[in-house]
């Protein structure tokens, strides 16, 4: 079989009705709302849980995005609304988003643009639909100008088969150019942002591997671009600064010109999986250090507020939260779909954590609202220490779904207030 995703996908489909009873609490009974809603900056209330270096949780009250009222009126949605990103560029907010059936990949799959002068009321700006799966829709805004970037992907719901990435620059409200390839075939963009005025990206190829009996080798890509569509790699000469079992990955700038980073590390390798915490001297900024961490931070975010270098990512919400089980009597494909089965049927957040930029070491801090299939964060600096973080999850009344049960129902983006000191 090529892919053991799909006999993956098979299996967890049969058994989903099976285990219906207890794909929610663990008692089996629905929750009322979302458990341990976090205290939004300024409330009063002495029954709130702290977030653990930051006092009282700052995280305000979740503010639905997609669906809504401030919607354009006619706006094609499908039941999973997910994958997306957001920039700020010139005046307005603009909001990249992909809706599907479910999460798994479809032929009815579109990516809507949208964008907003207050983040309430939007206005439709384009949308994509290629009869396939599209994913990972990147926005970068640099030197006046907009582009987003997305991933073309295949038509069956069993596979993952990147076809290569995509690209359209805006023109005007309204108005974008027509979607053209470019880099190389099998990429997929996983986190673009401009530092200091430096539009970067990081992409990977061989992701059709990750879900592989016999996987090859992933490569992320680290690159820059002068013009939005032609991009070159940031150490000259050197495109590629990790291969393995590694994919989503993103990084930052420390303020002695070196690099941390984190790169989901779900196909494995001699190390194990999970995630690779990384580290560049200023001076040799291809050559990237990691240590091995046994979870598995999906979707990572990085941002740096004063010293601090912060991560927004998936949390696997077992009692040590790991990917990586310790399976060593297993053999490493069947070590792997081993984790992946077990990660299926567990329950997930979309969480903030604090890296330790000498030991790379990860803490937890908080979670945001989230419950089910959840996390690919998007993030815009609102100034005076708040962010204002747009996320997609499961509903956050009623049940609290494993994962696969949630990729399987509806999904929704909200956006929240978070408040750094």
């Amino acid at each position: 079989m090529k892919s053991f995703l799909a006999f993956a996908v098979i299996a967890l489909t049969g058994l989903a009705a099976g285990v219906a009873s207890c794909a929610y609490n663990d008692d089996g009974a629905a929750a009322d709302s979302y458990p341990a809603q976090p205290i939004a900056p300024g409330a009063d209330d002495d029954e709130g849980d702290d977030a653990p270096g930051l006092g009282r949780s700052p995280v305000s009250d979740p503010i639905s995005v997609v669906p809504s009222s401030g919607l354009p009126s006619g706006l094609f949605l499908m039941d999973a609304n997910n994958n997306l990103d957001v920039v700020r560029h010139n005046t307005r907010v603009f909001l990249a988003f992909r809706t599907a059936p479910t999460h798994f990949a479809s032929t009815d799959t579109r990516l809507h643009i949208v964008s907003s002068f207050d983040e309430r009321h939007w206005d439709l700006e384009t949308s994509f639909f290629y009869g396939r799966d599209l994913r990972e829709p990147r926005l970068l805004s640099f030197n006046g100008r907009l582009f987003v970037y997305f991933a073309l992907l295949g038509k069956n719901p069993f596979d993952f088969e990147p076809q290569g990435m995509m690209v359209s620059e805006y023109l005007a409200p309204g108005v974008w150019s027509e979607p053209e390839l470019f880099y190389g075939q099998g990429f997929i963009p996983w986190r673009t942002k401009t530092i200091d005025g430096v539009p970067y990206m990081l992409a990977y190829i061989g992701g059709g591997a990750i879900y592989s009996l016999k996987p090859e080798p992933i490569r992320v890509h680290w690159l820059t671009t002068g013009d939005g569509r032609s991009w070159i790699p940031v150490v000259p000469g050197q495109a590629e600064v990790l291969s393995g079992g590694v994919s989503e990955t993103d990084f930052v700038f420390l303020d002695d010109g070196s690099l941390r980073a984190v790169s989901r590390n779900e196909a494995g390798d001699e190390n194990g999986f999970g995630t690779k915490i990384c580290r560049a001297d200023a001076d040799d900024l291809g050559d990237w250090q990691c240590v091995d961490d046994p979870r598995k931070f999906d979707s990572p975010l990085l941002f740096r507020h004063g010293n601090d270098v912060y991560l927004i990512g998936r949390r696997n919400l077992t009692e040590t939260g790991h990917y990586d089980l310790g399976r060593f009597d297993l053999p490493f494909p069947m070590r792997h779909l081993y984790y992946e089965l077990d990660y299926w049927f567990r329950k997930k957040r979309c969480s903030l954590w604090r890296m330790d930029t000498d030991t790379l070491d990860i803490d937890f801090v908080l979670d945001l609202p989230s419950r089910g299939d959840t996390c690919f964060p998007g993030l815009l600096d609102e100034g005076g220490g708040v962010y204002s973080v747009y996320n997609y999850t499961s509903a956050l009344e009623g049940p609290d779904p494993v994962w696969l049960r949630g990729q399987i129902d509806p999904t929704f983006v909200y956006r929240v207030n978070l408040e750094l000191p």
